[in-house]
């Protein structure tokens, strides 16, 4: 497979993924900055919606003040920056426009269509930027587009080279999601005047489980209530948790040692990542919290920044 071929695949899953993992960002966002509250709580989740977006530098630059339809603005329409959910959109779709004969027709019209209904919220509304409803289908669009596209992917593709290097992209930028979302709730999300264990927290814990698709899992596999160091067990040890660290990691390791077998070589990207996914399949969570969470999730972000340089210097640049 040609080196562009498999940055298009690679990319065009990334940038789907990211258009999900923005929209429930800030679909959870707007649920957390409505919960009562004493202090500048609005303020603060928004400030933590950038944060786990990765944007607050490019924001701050762009922008300077943190306001509620400013932010929202910026991660959802935003041409000037790279992961708003409309730039996330397009780029996807101009992504698998290059590789059309790499994707079934399937997948190629889901995106497609996608991007086109998009298009035509957009142009009917033209204040639709600040409209309500308008806002919400389009949060709704880019959650339904990025499930369509895997599930397009899942059932009609050829495990072949052009899959794994699409799961790859996937799951890259799925671990590097729910890193991010864990790392921020635990570190910006809750004000120092609130208690550990009080109401907003547990409404914020619950939110943060929806943002990321967890919460029945979460009843399924404690049956507890809602605890921070089970959620953290659960979005980075729990194999069975599709968005967990672990998981995503087991699954980018099986497509990496695909590609080696057919390739015929391994390499820097091979050994980084099953590196990382040795350290978290021998870490218990007693062992994550005596580290420092932050520290831990921090430390798996930048491997995980690393592991996807090297499949780019490995496979990706010509």
């Amino acid at each position: 497979m040609l080196a562009r071929t498999a940055d298009n695949l690679y990319w065009l899953a990334r940038y789907m993924e990211r258009a999900d993992y923005i929209a429930r960002i800030v679909n959870t966002t707007r649920r957390l900055a409505a919960l009562p509250s004493v202090h500048e709580a609005e303020r603060a989740e928004w400030q933590s919606a950038l944060l786990s977006a990765g944007a607050a530098q490019l924001y701050a630059e762009a922008r300077g003040a943190v306001t509620p339809a400013s932010v929202i603005d910026f991660l959802v329409f935003d041409p000037a920056n790279p992961s708003s959910i409309v730039n996330c959109i397009e780029s996807g779709r101009t992504n698998a426009r290059a590789v059309r004969t790499a994707l079934t027709a399937e997948t190629w019209d889901t995106i497609n269509s996608g991007w086109l209904e998009l298009t035509k919220l957009l142009q009917m509304n033209s204040s639709a930027r600040s409209d309500s409803d308008t806002l919400g289908a389009i949060l709704d669009l880019a959650m339904k587009l990025s499930l369509d596209v895997d599930g397009s992917c899942y059932r009609t593709m050829l495990r072949n080279d052009a899959y794994w290097f699409g799961r790859l992209g996937l799951y890259l930028e799925r671990a590097d999601n729910t890193a991010r979302i864990l790392d921020v709730k635990y570190n910006i999300l809750l004000p120092e005047t609130e208690v550990v264990g009080g109401t907003l927290d547990y409404f914020q814990w619950t939110a943060i489980l929806r943002a990321v698709s967890a919460l029945t899992a979460y009843n399924w596999v404690y049956r507890d209530s809602v605890k921070p160091w089970l959620i953290a067990d659960l979005l980075i040890l729990r194999p069975e948790m599709p968005r967990s660290l672990i998981s995503c990691y087991d699954n980018m390791q099986r497509f990496l040692d695909a590609i080696a077998r057919a390739y015929g070589r391994q390499g820097a990207s091979q050994r980084l990542g099953r590196q990382v996914l040795t350290r978290l399949e021998n870490t218990s969570i007693n062992q994550v919290f005596s580290e420092g969470l932050h520290e831990f999730i921090t430390g798996f972000i930048d491997d995980n920044n690393r592991l996807g340089a090297e499949i780019v210097e490995q496979y990706l640049l010509q």
